[in-house]
């Protein structure tokens, strides 16, 4: 169970970047900012649990359970306009699947780990 957590974690995490990459890039680029500038303020956040979400790492997963949160709101913002509707569920989606694996992951990994040291 506690592997299948990580995997939802980690799946729903890189199909979150997946999916902000492709859109931005080469679905619907963004008309009022450069590329570059859309990205950097998208992906960058996402990066810094990158390591750490590889690794298996029990407070990485606590910490960035709180970034998927950002992403749920803006994912949320983009589904309630009409032109963004398929990209803000998408993006809501994913982020919420890598909240509940994050925080079930950290969960079971903790109880594991109190386990071992009973």
């Amino acid at each position: 169970m506690i592997l299948a957590a990580r995997g939802l974690a980690l799946i729903a995490y890189l199909a979150l970047l997946g999916l902000i990459l492709v859109w931005t890039t080469w679905i619907d680029p963004p008309e009022i900012v450069p590329i570059s500038v859309a990205l950097v303020i998208l992906v960058l956040p996402l990066l810094f649990p990158l390591r750490g979400m590889l690794h298996g790492r029990r407070y990485t997963h606590a910490w960035s359970s709180l970034l998927a949160l950002a992403y749920v709101t803006l994912g949320i913002t983009l589904a309630a306009a009409a032109d963004a509707r398929l990209y803000g569920l998408l993006m809501t989606a994913a982020s919420l699947a890598w909240f509940a694996g994050c925080l079930l992951y950290v969960k079971l990994d903790a109880r594991r780990a109190r386990q071992i040291a009973s």
